[in-house]
C-alpha cells in the first residue's frame, strides 16, 4: 500500500500570454507533462480560444479556475502575471509565473527548465509568498466610477496631453500639498521595481506591507518619493481643468476627468506567489539590475 501523501496541487491551471507562439508550445508541454502526473488540468478559454485549444486540459473562465484550480502557472511576461493576479484576486489561488518576458522579476520559472522547476514545486519543494494589493477607487461627485485592485502600481498621469497636470495630495485625511506635474505613481513594495524604479522611487522588500509615493516629473525640486505605512489612505484629487489618465498595474486604463478624486488603500486580498526553493529576491536584482557586473569599456 502506498502510503505516500497526496499531491498538495491535484489541479493546476495553464494560462498564457495571448497571440505567442512560444506560449501556446510551452503550454502544450506542460499539459502533457501535468497530465502525465496524474493532474487535472484546467486552461483559460480566453487562452485556448487564442492558441487553439490545450490538448485534454478542461477549458474554463477565470471565475470556474478561481473555485476550482489549486495552483495557477502563467506563462509569459510580467505583464501577464500581473492581469492574471488581478483577475484571480479574489480566489487564494497561488500562482507561478514561467518566464516569456524580458525582466521577469514576478515570472521567475525559466522556460528552458520549466518542467523541472515545476516538477520540484509538485513535489513540494518550493517558496511560498504573500505579495499585498492595491484597491483603487475614482470617484466623481461623491459617486464611484470605478474600483479595482492593482498588484504593482496606479498610476496618476498627464495621458495623451502635451501638458502637466495639478493636483492635491491629502494622506489619511490630511493635506500634503499640491502639485503640477507629469503625474503620481502609488506603488506596493511589488511594484517599486516597475515603473516607480524608472521614475527614481525606493526600492522595497516586497515582505513590507506599506507604499510608495513617486511623482512623475514635478515642476519643483523637493518633491521627494514617500513611504507610507500599509494602513494609510491616500486621496489625490485632479484640480480643473485638468484631465488624467489612470492605470492599474500598466493596464485596465480609465479616464478621469478635473475635480475626480482617486483613492488609493491596501486592499483586503492579497496574491500568493509561490518560487523555486532556491529563489532569492536579492540574488533576482543582482540578475535583473546587473549589479556587481564588471563594467565594460570600449
Amino acid at each position: 500500500m502506498d502510503n505516500s501523501p497526496a499531491p498538495e496541487f491535484q489541479v493546476v491551471a495553464l494560462i498564457g500570454k495571448y497571440q505567442s507562439a512560444e506560449a501556446a508550445e510551452a503550454l502544450g508541454r506542460l499539459s502533457a507533462y501535468l497530465q502525465k502526473r496524474g493532474l487535472t488540468v484546467l486552461v483559460d478559454e480566453e487562452t485556448a480560444r487564442v492558441v487553439g485549444g490545450v490538448g485534454g486540459a478542461q477549458v474554463l473562465n477565470y471565475e470556474e479556475i478561481g473555485e476550482q484550480a489549486e495552483l495557477a502557472v502563467v506563462v509569459g511576461g510580467d505583464g501577464t502575471m500581473l492581469n492574471v493576479a488581478r483577475r484571480l484576486s479574489a480566489h487564494t489561488v497561488p500562482l507561478v509565473g514561467v518566464n516569456q518576458g524580458r525582466l521577469g522579476f514576478l515570472t521567475d520559472v525559466g522556460r528552458e527548465n520549466m518542467l523541472d522547476s515545476l516538477g520540484e514545486i509538485l513535489d513540494g519543494q518550493y517558496l511560498r509568498e504573500r505579495r499585498v494589493l492595491l484597491e483603487a477607487e475614482v470617484l466623481r461627485d461623491g459617486a464611484c466610477k470605478m474600483v479595482t485592485t492593482a498588484l504593482n502600481d496606479v498610476v496618476i498621469s498627464r495621458g495623451e496631453t502635451g501638458r502637466m497636470i495639478e493636483f492635491e495630495l491629502v494622506v489619511d485625511g490630511e493635506y500634503i500639498y499640491s502639485q503640477r506635474s507629469d503625474g503620481m505613481i502609488v506603488a506596493t513594495p511589488t511594484g517599486s521595481t516597475a515603473y516607480a524604479l524608472s521614475a527614481n522611487g525606493p526600492l522595497l522588500h516586497p515582505r513590507l506591507a506599506g507604499m510608495v509615493l513617486v511623482p512623475l516629473c514635478p515642476h519643483g525640486l523637493t518633491y521627494r518619493p514617500i513611504a507610507l505605512s500599509h494602513d494609510s489612505v491616500v486621496e489625490i484629487t485632479l484640480v480643473a481643468p485638468h484631465d488624467a489618465r489612470i492605470h492599474f498595474d500598466g493596464q485596465a486604463p480609465f479616464d478621469a476627468r478635473g475635480g475626480d478624486v482617486v483613492r488609493v488603500r491596501r486592499s483586503l486580498q492579497s496574491v500568493t506567489l509561490i518560487h523555486p526553493a532556491d529563489y532569492s529576491y536579492f540574488a533576482v536584482l543582482r540578475e535583473k539590475l546587473h549589479w556587481s557586473a564588471s563594467p565594460s569599456f570600449s
